[in-house]
């Protein structure tokens, strides 16, 4: 058995699919899970079988809470951070703080006013 041409064609099933959080094809969909330990005792024969895996995004941590981010990977964060997708919410903020948050109210009618002499 070679380690390239042909080993590449048996290649068809897919372990990723999309992730439901951040869309990327990074869902590890073959797992098995999720584990919850508190529900399981181990047995003396399956000490040897204790690895537990996990269907998890393998970009955002899905589905953990938090979102997945580590210190070593810097430009991952800078790729993710605030102010790189649409901003729907934030990006009327400062306008809106700049007015003192106002609701409710019309602006006030400017006329020209002219000078008559």
């Amino acid at each position: 058995m070679t380690k390239g041409t042909t080993s590449f064609g048996k290649r068809h099933t897919k372990s990723h699919t999309l992730c439901r959080r951040c869309g990327n094809r990074s869902f590890h969909k073959q797992h098995k899970g999720p584990f919850d330990p508190g529900s399981y005792e181990p047995k003396e024969q399956d000490m040897p079988r204790l690895i537990v895996l996990f269907t998890e995004c393998a970009q955002c941590g899905y589905p953990r809470a938090k979102l997945r981010s580590y210190e070593w990977g810097q430009k991952a964060k800078r790729r993710k951070t605030t102010g790189t997708g649409r901003m729907r919410y934030l990006k009327t903020v400062s306008r809106r703080f700049k007015n003192g948050f106002r609701e409710n109210t019309r602006a006030v009618k400017r006329t020209k006013t002219t000078t008559e002499a």
